[in-house]
């Protein structure tokens, strides 16, 4: 199997400027960055100081073994009191991949983690926007295989945003399949 990076550069590039009829190479479309974001908010409701440390840092633990580099806590901009929220509290964590880890990840979310989750049957082609970005939730982190569900106390979801260069929702749909991405036609 060849490795993401690898597989853009031998059979994506040349596909895409077949398709598109791009005349520079550096004109193609490519991954710029990989967004993950989760929150936190409905695990931490009702209880103490203690144990919100708890679930906050079993959080930032699991997103660390799944993406390989030390997530950020994100805080609360303003109170909303219906909400239980306090400005300044930690709401949820968010971490920015780029290059090689940028590319494993995406290699393993592609090729174990779509096909192990629950009731999946493809990427709807509505989840990527105008700009050729795909979001995409995965509901269980359990799906991910550094993460034992054995040890796991506290499930998770995650927002995943895959950032690229293309102009349009054609060509970044374009670029995405080609990678692998399972996008329903």
């Amino acid at each position: 199997m060849l490795r993401l990076q690898e597989k853009y550069k031998k059979e994506v590039v040349p596909a895409m400027r077949e398709k598109f009829g791009y005349k520079n190479i550096m004109s193609v479309p490519k991954l710029v960055k990989v967004a993950i974001n989760t929150g936190f908010g409905n695990l931490i409701t009702n209880k103490t100081s203690t144990e919100k440390e708890k679930i906050q840092k079993a959080i930032l633990q699991d997103l660390t073994l799944i993406c390989g580099q030390r997530p950020v806590l994100t805080k609360a901009k303003k109170s909303i009191a219906s909400f239980k929220v306090r400005e300044g509290m930690p709401v949820g964590a968010m971490l920015i991949l780029r290059r090689k880890k940028m590319y494993d990840f995406l290699d393993r979310l592609i090729h174990i983690v779509l096909p192990r989750s629950r009731d999946f049957r493809g990427i709807e082609p509505k989840s990527v926007d105008k700009e050729g970005n795909l979001t995409i939730a995965i509901k269980e982190h359990i799906s991910f295989p550094e993460i034992s569900p054995e040890k796991v106390k506290f499930i998770f979801g995650l927002e995943i945003t895959v950032v690229t260069k293309a102009k349009t929702k054609e060509q970044g749909l374009g670029l995405l399949k080609l990678l692998g991405f399972p996008i329903k036609t």
